[in-house]
Parts: structure tokens; sequence; C-alpha cells
């Protein structure tokens, strides 16, 4: 099969988001997105997807291998081929795939968090890095550029943490900090039994606050030189944004539901906020 095609359907079946963001990019850093997130839509697909963590390791490993095999310009997989192509026009460093990697491969490790402090390093490897190769492919002139690709990542992170939180929990996962549990007094088994209160409401509500907060820490770090350039992300961010807001509309109703934007819907924000960004 065509990496570039294998690449553009993994992104499309995925459903997400950020597939709406790179429709109205240039044909060669389209394909290059693609294929970074197809490879994140594969190497998580092992995690959420494989249910004994023994299986899921050993592909992890395989795929560690196959970034090593990018780096060495023999990949077997159609997305590491993808990627290798992408490579040779944009600066996707074999050290940030790996991070990617090892992100997922928390998931395998532990399935809590102590602290906000221990969260982040989770967000900064499965988005953050991401959000960083993203900003090389779509291309900056300052360097101020890659702090605010840093701090949207943890935004898309924290936001996909409150929409998914029930379907985690299905999974025996919490994202939600076990301090910020105990602060809202939230036990984890309502999360895990979707029982909701008003101290969940108000525990999401500072979810999202904080999710919010770094979708404008971002935007104050972009330069003004690089906006353009950037339009995806702050197509992305748009769409995220009105999810929060659709979910604080729907009184923080996640650990029953997945609640998302209908496609159309996803489509006319992408495309107006790449016309008006």
């Amino acid at each position: 099969m065509d990496p570039n095609q294998y690449c553009q359907d993994k992104c499309a079946a995925s459903g997400s988001s950020f597939y709406y963001s790179f429709l109205f990019l240039p044909v060669d850093r389209r394909r290059a997105i693609m294929a970074l997130y197809a490879f994140c839509r594969e190497v998580d697909d092992v995690v959420d997807e494989c249910h004994d963590p023994a299986i899921a390791a050993t592909k992890l490993a395989w795929w560690r291998q196959e970034v090593e095999r990018i780096a060495d310009g023999q990949p077997q997989h159609p997305v590491g081929q993808a990627l290798q192509a992408a490579g040779r026009q944009f600066n996707l460093p074999r050290e940030q795939l790996l991070e990617i990697i090892d992100g997922m491969a928390m998931d395998l490790q532990q399935s809590r968090y102590l602290d906000f402090k221990g969260l982040s390093l989770y967000c900064y490897r499965v988005a953050s890095v991401v959000g960083l190769l993203a900003a090389e492919i779509f291309g900056y002139r300052d360097r101020q550029t890659l702090k605010y690709a840093h701090d949207l990542g943890m935004a898309f992170q924290l936001t996909n943490i409150v929409r998914d939180i029930g379907e985690d929990a299905r999974r025996g996962r919490i994202y939600i900090p076990m301090d910020e549990l105990k602060q809202f007094d939230v036990p984890a088994a309502d999360i895990l039994n979707s029982r909701y209160s008003e101290n969940f409401s108000a525990l999401l509500r500072f979810q999202i606050e904080r999710a919010e907060n770094f979708y404008a820490q971002a935007f104050a770090q972009l330069p003004a030189a690089d906006r353009k350039a950037q339009r995806p992300g702050l197509v992305m961010a748009a769409i995220y944004r009105t999810l929060l807001d659709e979910i604080k509309r729907e009184n923080f109703q996640v650990l029953h539901q997945r609640i998302a934007l209908t496609p159309v819907r996803k489509l006319w924000i992408a495309w107006k906020t790449w016309i008006f960004a």
C-alpha cells in the first residue's frame, strides 16, 4: 500500500478533530503531519487495544526499533516509510519520536498520577512533543513558536483527559491527579462507576479552567510572524475549545458518554478559523 494513503486513511478513520486541521495544508506538509499523526495513532492503539501489558510492551519495543530503522533509511511499516520521507524535508528528531513512545509506555506502568507534576511529564511526552514536531512541519521563523507549541500540546492533552474521562475509567485509568480528587472530595470509585455529583462538576470545572489557561498561555506566546504558518494548531484549538464549551453546556456529563462535535461542525470551525486566523 502507498504509505501516504495508509496514513491518510488512518487519520480519517480515527475520526479525530486533528484531521480537520490538516485539510487546508499544502500537499507536502499535509502528508508529513498525517504521517506523524498516524505514528501517534499506531503506538497509542498498541496500549489501548492490547489487553496483555507484556505483549503491548513488546509491540512498543518493535516501534522503537522502527524509529531506528527510519533513521537508518530502512523502515518496514507504511507509517515508518511515510515518516522517513517527511524527515528528509522536515526536522523530525529520532529522540522526539522515541519520547512519544516513552509516553505511551507510561500507560503500561501506571494508571494513576499523584499530582499535576507527574501528569505533566505524561502530557509532555504524548502531546507537547507532538506539538514541537508539528511546529517543525508547519514551519516557523521565531523559536518562541516552540514555547507556543509546547503549551498548546499541554492544552490539547488536558482537553482529551476531560473528554475521555469515562472511557479511560472503563480501562481502569484515571488521569486526574489523586491529590485533586482528594481536594474536591471525589472518590476514585465515583469516576470508575460513573457516579455524578456536585463535587465532580466542580472538579471538572477546575480541569477545564486549567486547559483554558494553557490555551491562553500558548496564544500569548505565538509570534505574529508565525501565526499564518501555525494555523493548523489554531484550527485544532478552535475545535477543542468549542468542545470544552459543549462539555460545560452538557453539565460535565462525560462519565457515561463521549461528548463530541459533529464532522460538519468541525469542518465549519476549521474553515472559519483557517480563513480568519
